[in-house]
């Protein structure tokens, strides 16, 4: 099976990064591409940076239908374009929140995110929301830093992440922690010793859940919310 990595922002980087960590977690008979935005933002940090950002995601899945893509990883925080991705995509379409909501859901009866920057808790609450486990994750913790400071060193964002989820398992009663990011995903290692709770990353859970997905032979339902679009794609 061969399952695409798409990057909602410009930043060549990111891609990279989740592309390494799915394919450090896919099984041996999945092929795991990247692809990144062509145009939109470096970054999506707010409504607008969504926005912008959509039609990018929509961009990469047409892409990936031509090149015979059986199935997609959104991968940013928020889940940005996950609907738009589902009405064009043949195959399964994940966001990494969904994902490693589920799966934090699955191994602690209470979780909590950790994301950044501050104002991005909006998105994060809204997954929570359409996930129905607002209850599960009854707070948001962000660290106040934006997202292009996890594209050089994210490891300088230990010592703040680590501050809040300690704050998120002594108030919050957190027994698991999700990172809020696509870039933090060199913190889960160090993260989970020093915690000794477990650390969900979301895009690695997102390739096991359309592996999974691929597997029993289930996909998208076309039958009503995301119908294939009525309209022809213009193109960008």
């Amino acid at each position: 099976m061969h399952i695409r990595i798409i990057n909602p922002n410009t930043t060549a980087a990111f891609t990279k990064r989740c592309v390494a960590a799915a394919m450090e977690v896919a099984a041996s008979g999945t092929r795991i591409t990247g692809g990144t935005a062509a145009f939109g933002v470096e970054s999506v940090e707010c409504h607008t940076d969504e926005a912008l950002a959509t039609p990018g995601v929509v961009d990469q899945v047409r892409k990936g239908e031509a090149d015979g893509v059986d199935g997609y990883v959104i991968a940013c925080f928020g889940d940005t374009g996950l609907d738009a991705a589902r009405e064009v995509a043949q195959g399964p379409v994940v966001g990494m929140s969904e994902a490693a909501l589920y799966a934090a859901a699955l191994i602690a009866p209470v979780f909590s995110i950790i994301t950044l920057p501050s104002r991005t808790r909006a998105f994060a609450e809204r997954v929570l929301w359409h996930a129905g486990l607002e209850r599960r994750s009854p707070r948001v913790r962000t660290i106040d830093v934006p997202v292009l400071d996890c594209e050089d060193s994210p490891e300088a964002l230990l010592k703040p992440f680590l501050t809040e989820s300690r704050l998120a398992i002594a108030e919050d009663h957190a027994e698991a922690i999700i990172l809020g990011c696509a870039g933090l995903q060199p913190l889960v290692g160090p993260a989970s010793a020093a915690l000794g709770v477990p650390v969900v990353e979301g895009v690695a859970a997102a390739v096991k859940q359309v592996e999974g997905l691929l597997s029993l032979g289930l996909t998208t339902s076309k039958r009503g919310r995301w119908a294939t679009p009525p309209r022809p794609m213009p193109k960008p």
